[in-house]
């Protein structure tokens, strides 16, 4: 078996980034994977501008009662400033020639007269915002590879950008095997369960950004699991499929693989888990997640989807930040050959963070993914009493 470490690695060095780049708006790039640097052509803030409604003044004059010589909304091109007088400036308004502070207005008192008198000590520079102070003209403010989120967007718009260069979408298509599988809203037979890992990994490429082909469950016949997967890969980036991957008489994913194209990893020591089968069929990669719900979902979320997000051309870098956290429960019964990746919940215990654990681990039980909000990974024959520090991944 391979370990976990050498898979993840393994997937993401096989992970070939979609060549293809279209150009959208700002205000459907959030999600999307960035294709190339943006570069600033301008500077961010454009000119020095006053970080607060008050008074545009000299420092050296603001001991002085002074006139209020003009009024300076945001967007407006002031003149300079008068020689011994103050400016009305608002939030964000350019400050004029020959201003070196902004006194905020709790700070200054207007007089009768429509003079202004300043009630605490004024330095050069401050409440004042300088050009390029966010953003210098040629500076990269998103670089290739970044999945785009909202701040992003709003960055690129603060810079005039108007449609960002992205990578296409991947294109990902999974079926379901097994003849027990009934679709959930169908009478359910004796014998027969309900495809539940349809109704998480769906979700779960789209929420990637994939563009999912569905092709539903599929007979368990080599002939049928074919057929499937000749038809997935002539369309899709990416095959997947949930189920059929093990040794069994009624398992056909491995070999069908191996009959249409290249069988490249297969049994893996992670626990839940274990058979993952990785290849090729066609141009297409080949991802065969193992049939236990939970078995999937974890091996989905531990190996599978930074593969995805690097073949959608996004920068994945190693692993998630680990948080060290002291575990809430016992763990006495450790797989001596497997990483072991128990389902947990962040909660406070004595003032502190901890972890608790799903009563019930087994590979079968998705209520406990349903209930976890984080992973603890333990290496091969790895107790746990309470209180120990272990290793914590977010779901």
């Amino acid at each position: 078996m391979q370990s976990v470490d050498h898979t993840r690695d393994w997937l993401l060095s096989q992970a070939r980034p979609l060549q293809t780049i279209e150009t959208v708006s700002l205000l459907d790039a959030a999600g999307r994977v960035l294709a190339t640097d943006v570069v600033a052509t301008l500077d961010v803030p454009p000119h020095d501008n006053s970080a607060m409604d008050g008074y545009a003044v000299r420092a050296a004059d603001a001991a002085n009662l002074l006139p209020v010589s003009q009024r300076i909304p945001a967007g407006s091109q002031p003149p300079p400033l008068a020689a011994v007088s103050a400016a009305r400036i608002f939030t964000g308004a350019p400050i004029p020639a020959a201003a070196d502070a902004v006194v905020m207005q709790e700070q200054a008192e207007l007089q009768d007269d429509g003079s202004v008198r300043f009630t605490a000590p004024v330095s050069a520079g401050q409440n004042i915002r300088r050009r390029g102070e966010d953003i210098a003209c040629g500076q990269v403010v998103l670089t290739a590879g970044r999945r785009l989120g909202d701040a992003d967007i709003g960055l690129a718009a603060s810079i005039g950008v108007a449609a960002l260069p992205v990578r296409r979408s991947l294109r990902v298509a999974v079926f379901f095997t097994g003849d027990e599988l009934v679709e959930p809203g169908q009478p359910l037979a004796a014998g027969k369960i309900y495809n539940s890992n349809r109704y998480w990994l769906v979700p779960a490429l789209r929420r990637l950004g994939c563009q999912v082909l569905d092709l539903g469950i599929v007979p368990d016949s080599l002939e049928a699991t074919r057929a499937a997967l000749r038809e997935a890969a002539a369309s899709a980036d990416v095959v997947m499929t949930c189920g059929g991957v093990s040794v069994g008489e009624e398992d056909h994913v491995k070999a069908a693989v191996e009959a249409e194209g290249e069988l490249q990893l297969w049994k893996i020591a992670i626990k839940p888990g274990k058979p993952l089968v990785s290849g090729r069929v066609g141009e297409a990669d080949f991802i065969g997640l193992p049939g236990n719900p939970v078995s999937g979902f974890v091996t989905y979320a531990v190996l599978v989807r930074d593969f995805l997000r690097a073949r959608m051309g996004e920068a994945v870098q190693g692993w998630p930040q680990v948080r060290l956290l002291p575990a809430a429960f016992e763990w006495n019964k450790p797989d001596a050959k497997r990483e072991e990746f128990l389902r947990v919940r962040l909660i406070e215990q004595d003032g502190q963070l901890a972890v608790s654990r799903y009563p019930n681990q087994g590979s079968g039980v998705l209520t406990s993914c349903a209930w976890a909000d984080a992973l603890v990974r333990l290496q091969p024959g790895q107790r746990v009493a309470p209180g120990d520090m272990v290793a914590v991944y977010p779901l």
